[in-house]
């Protein structure tokens, strides 16, 4: 049993509900609504975002064996051989490209599908590149941003021509919030620890750092945390100001509320004095679950209401059923 929670936090099975919410809001905003196809992206989308983070567990092994709260990892802890997690991202790979054959099968390879296959070949290379060399490339949150970027835009081009909300919006929007999720979130949070394996990154570059239990953030990297953010939220109500796009004036309403707290919570994120890994651990998990539902939100008079509904619970009520049975914290995902 214990054998099976490991290779389940391993493969982030808590996260999947929502890892597969990429592909599947690009194709509904092409205006795909078969379930089987949808169902396809989904599972698409999930083992491209599990392999993308197992690959990352593989070779941050070292760094994560610094953090106390790392070490029940399952490659730290060695409950998992490296050479297995290396063998599940290689049938991740095959699974991927195997369920996108059947998504394809006896339909039109059109340009559109080539340059799907394209984007998801490009995604996975860059993803890659960032998970083995990413801690010694400043910058190199841009290159996993545009990867998850690329596979919303599979679950789009597979289907059919983009739409402005697809190019502008949407896909601009999935790098912006990985964006600020690995460069700003993720540097504050490995802050304590990655200098001491000569990281370099954004954060500990613009001078982030912890000294005990003092947390220092110059307000340089506040000011680029919190414009990203704020371009975040600019993009959520683009198309309704400036495009012409329908709404409803509750869904407005509701964007704005859960906006202005994502807003708040970004400040006060920004703004810590202390570092708590638990704290910060339950901020990140917060934010990512606020951000998640924005998106589906602004796509209501797009895809619909019951579609959107269906993505912002689904993840949610995943995530409460299985995180409880593999003995994880809600809200405390162990990154």
């Amino acid at each position: 049993m214990k054998k099976i929670a490991a290779y389940a936090k391993l493969l982030r099975l808590p996260g999947i509900g929502g890892l597969g919410t990429t592909t599947l809001i690009g194709a509904l905003t092409v205006g795909v609504y078969d379930v089987f196809d949808l169902f396809i992206v989904f599972l698409v989308g999930s083992f491209s975002a599990v392999y993308g983070f197992l690959l990352n567990d593989y070779a941050d092994v070292e760094l994560d064996n610094l953090v106390d709260d790392l070490k029940k990892k399952p490659l730290v802890s060695g409950d998992i051989s490296k050479r297995s997690a290396l063998l599940i991202g290689i049938f991740l790979i095959l699974i991927t490209f195997f369920l996108i054959s059947i998504l394809y099968y006896e339909k039109p390879i059109d340009t559109n599908k080539l340059i799907a296959i394209s984007c998801i070949i490009l995604a996975g290379i860059l993803g890659s590149i960032y998970d083995l060399y990413g801690k010694r490339i400043i910058g190199s949150d841009f290159l996993v941003s545009i990867s998850m970027s690329l596979v919303f835009l599979f679950g789009a081009l597979s289907f059919g021509q983009p739409t402005i909300i697809t190019w502008i919006i949407i896909f601009i929007l999935t790098f912006n919030q990985t964006l600020h999720m690995n460069a700003v979130e993720g540097g504050i949070k490995d802050a304590d620890h990655d200098y001491k394996m000569g990281v370099t990154n954004i954060a500990l570059s613009s001078g982030v750092k912890v000294d005990k239990t003092t947390l220092f953030i110059p307000n340089s990297f506040k000011t680029f945390g919190f414009g990203i953010r704020l371009f975040s939220v600019v993009l959520l109500f683009l198309p309704f100001v400036f495009f012409g796009y329908s709404y409803y004036l509750w869904q407005i309403i509701l964007l704005a509320v859960l906006t202005f707290i994502l807003i708040v919570l970004s400040v006060k994120f920004l703004t810590m004095k202390i570092f708590d890994r638990s704290k910060i651990r339950k901020s990140i998990g917060i934010q990512s679950f606020l951000r998640y539902s924005l998106v589906p939100i602004m796509l209501i008079p797009i895809i619909g209401t019951i579609p959107s509904v269906i993505i912002i619970i689904f993840p949610i009520v995943w995530y409460i059923i299985f995180t409880p049975l593999l003995g994880e914290e809600m809200f405390k995902p162990r990154m």
